[in-house]
């Protein structure tokens, strides 16, 4: 259910800074403090498990892939191909570069998921490895906290020079609001939704042409009043549409009700 994040960030001694942005750069947008990445990881460890330390290892059903992790970094099989951008390998990746001990058998260059189903997931949930996972994965959520920062620090940029050259100092001023007139929401809608549901620029991750991610949502603030409260609907609206053209054996309606409350968190209480 919807956070009350401002009793939370106020219990937690935390303000987010406003993040004064260059007008050629977004690439260090988000440079978080100690406490506000601990605040933000938090937030985006109850929207994806609500806390459950046993959900850091899931197989959501209906999914194709395990989500690993308090992100829910999705992992593919070898060969495995889905719409969806996988992430999994990339946060060890990260992690290996902060010299964090990594278990063994996910050590390697490219690792791919051992398990071939939900079902061979669940099965051996509590086999050395499964609980070696679970373990690594909770002493390292910091880290995973600054790979979801950095994810967007890095793409940021990219998803401006998408649109059209005589759209950019909108987005530009889109973005720059949103960062610096909703502290601390602004940061926070924009970090969690890029984690949740993509920046908007693969392809793949569309269903009739038509994507769901912040691309999308920024081209149509290009022409409504710019407003957290407008972010929000605008995602909504668009998560709607993803459940309306989605394959129907997905059943994505299951999802949407989950999916349209974290987005909500983005706003403050109105009390």
């Amino acid at each position: 259910m919807p956070l009350n994040l401002i009793k939370i960030s106020k219990q937690a001694g935390i303000i987010l800074a406003p993040f004064w942005l260059c007008t050629s750069s977004f690439s260090h947008a988000f440079d978080l403090s100690i406490k506000e990445k601990e605040w933000l990881g938090e937030q985006i460890f109850i929207n994806e498990c609500s806390g459950n330390i046993e959900c850091i290892t899931s197989w959501n059903e209906g999914e194709e892939f395990p989500s690993l992790g308090i992100g829910h970094f999705i992992w593919f099989q070898a060969r495995q191909t889905t719409p969806f951008e996988e992430t999994f390998p990339a946060l060890l990746k990260f992690i290996r570069t902060k010299n964090a001990h990594v278990p063994i058998w996910l050590d390697t260059e490219d690792p791919n998921s051992p398990w071939g189903s939900r079902t061979q997931f669940y099965s051996e949930f509590n086999s050395p490895e499964m609980i070696e996972l679970r373990d690594f994965l909770t002493d390292n959520q910091s880290l995973q906290v600054e790979f979801i920062i950095q994810r967007l620090n890095q793409t940021l940029e990219a998803i401006i020079t998408d649109f059209p050259e005589e759209d950019r100092p909108r987005v530009r001023d889109i973005i720059q609001s949103l960062l610096t007139s909703h502290s601390p929401y602004g940061q926070y809608a924009l970090i969690d939704y890029v984690h949740f549901k993509g920046t908007g620029l693969i392809v793949t991750e569309r269903y009739k042409n038509k994507g769901w991610g912040l691309r999308q949502i920024l081209e149509q603030m290009l022409t409504t009043p710019t407003s957290l409260y407008s972010f929000v609907q605008v995602a909504k609206s668009l998560l709607e549409m993803r459940v309306i053209n989605a394959p129907i054996m997905r059943n994505e309606q299951r999802w949407l009700a989950g999916w349209e409350k974290r987005v909500e968190t983005y706003l403050p209480p109105s009390n």
